[in-house]
């Protein structure tokens, strides 16, 4: 066995990886089905490769200017404002051939919608965005997906209009907070009328826990003399500073309507005065790319990885011809014996996995325990603070029933949240250790190979296959607020005060008992069917791993073995096409692991 060494690889830009995977796919497409799956996955890695986003999210109270600044930013005056605030619904801007509105429902039905111009693209946002024309979200519209072509979004950005915060639903401000955990960024927009105020610096105390990539907009500056613009812009800082505990702070001062119309005009000096020039630099030139970075590390791997299998396929297939039938067939027949080695370790390994699932079910189990118990301890609460208020008002059990209702989505969406962070840290923590025996189990597989055929092997490093990024998705959850109605007694209205109020409260414990219940379930229930899916992507990814080796390694064999059995001796032609291809793979690993590769036992 050689175990082949590179130094660090060439590629470095998404693009560079991108013309290696086409490469790696143009050469494998010159041979039939020997080398069919890996052409399979370098496709699919090639799509991956061009699906990649950076997602931001656009965060201010109304009337901040959150709606100009992006269509600024797209160069596209797209987005609906207006003199109320609009609906609880995001809004993404995605990049797309043709101009395209897709709306996503509550229940999880899509409906897509072509658009001719940008006009258009307003037209239909305001059919389900808005306040006027979708009255409380009448249309059960959980969010909205706009394409259209942008040269920022060409670049990979995925710009994210979230609802304005400071709603009087609790619960929307909790849903956004849940939702930026998953995105890689956001800008915080504020302005100077008022610079910032209590209700954003609340928010801000909030959204600091979950997210650690937050910047700022001060806008609509071209209101203010330079003078004014520093006042308001050192106001900002303190407060983010004193009050939040936001440590240096970067705050862009920009205009977006005028960025808006330098962009429409064209006109480049007076969108770098504008201040849209250097924030949309930032956006690319440094935040997009470093994400980019990290991914085409990551991804490169996996190129590298299934190029390497190439190269053994093709170095198998090479050896095949060159040993005698009966020895090829002895080498294969203990390949399979060791395979079966392997199938028992594989079978003790997902016994393991079957465990810890398990064992995480019995720690949600527990979490959900404690989380009745303090959302028990929450409502009553809100109980006994509304019927000491409201005592004495005729209406009492109305208005305890109002106070609860309202507080229910805020209060479960914020201990949802806090859940799902809980659970995915336990999960991560959880697998971890079993990612590197996932490995060993694979290289094993192809280190057999190598060993009885005498060619180069590479250990793959694929943990990071097994657990894969999930797209930032807007999620509303519907929460049981309402009591049921429970008319008070025929004698309750006759009975002193004190005694009714108890009356009333003691009916209203019942029925906070059946929402907590209720709702924990719910919560419950959501985060278990997240906890198998993770379970279950683990292991079907270590299927496919298994399954990848195995054609790699025994599909080549058996091919090798079937095509000598046809006929003795490999056409001379052949063999040089195989050891022309096997250069050309060389070339491509060393752009990605290194300088031209170098063998050593």
């Amino acid at each position: 066995m050689r175990e082949m060494e590179g130094l660090p690889g060439t590629v470095k830009t998404l693009e560079e990886l991108k013309e290696v995977a086409r490469q790696g796919i143009n050469l494998l497409s010159l041979f039939d089905r020997d080398l069919d799956t890996p052409r399979k996955m370098l496709s699919s890695l090639l799509s991956r490769l061009d699906e990649e986003r950076f997602h931001l999210a656009v965060l201010g109270q109304f009337k901040r200017g959150k709606s100009t600044f992006l269509n600024a930013i797209v160069g596209e005056n797209i987005l609906p404002s207006s003199v109320v605030p609009l609906t609880a619904i995001p809004t993404s801007l995605r990049k797309g051939d043709e101009p395209e509105v897709q709306v996503i429902y509550l229940s999880g039905r899509k409906e897509k919608l072509k658009a001719s111009s940008p006009d258009e693209i307003r037209t239909l946002l305001d059919e389900f965005v808005t306040e006027e024309k979708n009255p409380r979200n009448e249309k059960e519209v959980s969010q909205v997906v706009v394409r259209l072509k942008s040269p920022i979004l060409e670049k990979g950005v995925v710009l994210i209009d979230t609802p304005g915060i400071g709603s009087t639903f609790r619960h929307n401000t909790e849903v956004t907070i849940n939702f930026l955990a998953e995105c890689d960024a956001a800008l915080f927009m504020v302005s100077a009328d008022p610079p910032i105020t209590e209700v954003e610096i609340e928010f801000l105390r909030e959204v600091k826990k979950k997210v650690t990539r937050l910047f700022f907009v001060l806008n609509k500056v071209d209101y203010l003399t330079e003078e004014e613009r520093e006042k308001v812009r050192d106001f900002v800082l303190s407060v983010l500073t004193d009050e939040v505990g936001y440590t240096r702070p970067k705050i862009f001062l920009l205009s977006a309507r005028e960025g808006l119309r330098a962009k429409r005009e064209g006109d480049v000096e007076k969108w770098r005065e504008s201040g849209m020039a250097e924030i949309e630099e930032f956006l690319v030139n440094f935040l997009a790319r470093e994400k980019e970075k990290v991914f085409v590390e990551a991804m490169s791997k996996k190129v590298s990885d299934t190029l390497m299998d190439v190269r053994m396929r093709l170095s198998l297939i090479l050896t095949s011809f060159q040993l005698p039938l009966e020895e090829l067939e002895r080498k294969v027949t203990l390949f399979n014996e060791k395979l079966k080695e392997v199938e028992r370790k594989r079978t003790a390994f997902e016994d393991l996995i079957r465990g810890e699932r398990k064992r995480t079910v019995e720690f949600l189990e527990e979490q959900a325990e404690i989380l009745r118990s303090a959302a028990r301890e929450y409502l009553e609460s809100v109980l006994d603070r509304t019927i000491s208020e409201k005592r004495g008002e005729k209406n009492l059990e109305k208005l305890v029933r109002e106070a609860i209702a309202s507080s229910i989505p805020g209060y479960f969406e914020r201990i949802l949240g806090e859940m799902s962070r809980k659970m995915d840290h336990h999960v991560s923590e959880v697998l971890k250790p079993y990612e590197a025996q996932a490995d060993d189990l694979i290289n094993s597989i192809r280190q057999n190979a190598a060993e009885l055929f005498e060619v180069p092997y590479s250990s793959l490093e694929g943990a990071s296959q097994l657990i894969m990024e999930k797209e930032p998705y807007w999620v509303t959850h519907k929460w049981s607020s309402s009591l049921s109605f429970v008319p008070e007694g025929a004698i309750d209205a006759f009975l002193p005060g004190a005694v009714r109020t108890q009356r009333v409260k003691k009916r209203m414990m019942k029925h906070v008992e059946e929402l907590v219940l209720h709702n924990v379930e719910n919560l419950r229930w959501v985060t278990l069917q997240n906890i198998d899916k993770t379970f279950r992507r683990f292991t079907s990814a270590l299927d496919e791993r298994m399954k990848e080796a195995l054609e790699a390694t025994k599909g080549a064999m058996e091919a090798a073995v079937k095509r000598r059995r046809e006929k003795a001796q490999m056409a001379a032609e052949e063999i040089e096409k195989l050891k022309q291809a096997e250069e050309k793979v060389n070339r491509l690993i060393a752009q990605l692991e290194g300088e031209p590769l170098t063998e050593s036992s």
